[in-house]
C-alpha cells in the first residue's frame, strides 16, 4: 500500500507542478480549473485508500487491545474528509 499511495503521490505532485505551469503561461482559467479538479479527486482517492487502511489496521488493532476511544478519533477523521 505504500509503494501505492506514494506513487499516487507522486503522479500528484507532477499535476500540481503542471497547474503552476499553465498559470505561469496564461492557459485558459476552465482549463487550469479542470486540472485543480483533478487533482483534489487524485488526492480524495488517496485519503479512501489511506483510511481503508487505517481502519483495517490501526483501528482494529486499537479495538482489540481495548482501546475504544479510536472510534471518536475515527468519527472525527472522518467528519473532517466529509467536508472537503
Amino acid at each position: 500500500m505504500k509503494s501505492n499511495l506514494t506513487s499516487r503521490l507522486n503522479r500528484i505532485e507532477g499535476q500540481i507542478r503542471g497547474i503552476r505551469k499553465m498559470i505561469d503561461n496564461d492557459t485558459y482559467c476552465d482549463d487550469v480549473l479542470t486540472q485543480i479538479a483533478a487533482v483534489q479527486s487524485a488526492l480524495n482517492s488517496v485519503s479512501r485508500i489511506l483510511l481503508e487502511g487505517h481502519m483495517k489496521t490501526c483501528v482494529l488493532e486499537r479495538i482489540q487491545e481495548g482501546d475504544h476511544e479510536v472510534i471518536d478519533e475515527l468519527l472525527t477523521t472522518v467528519h473532517r474528509l466529509m467536508k472537503k
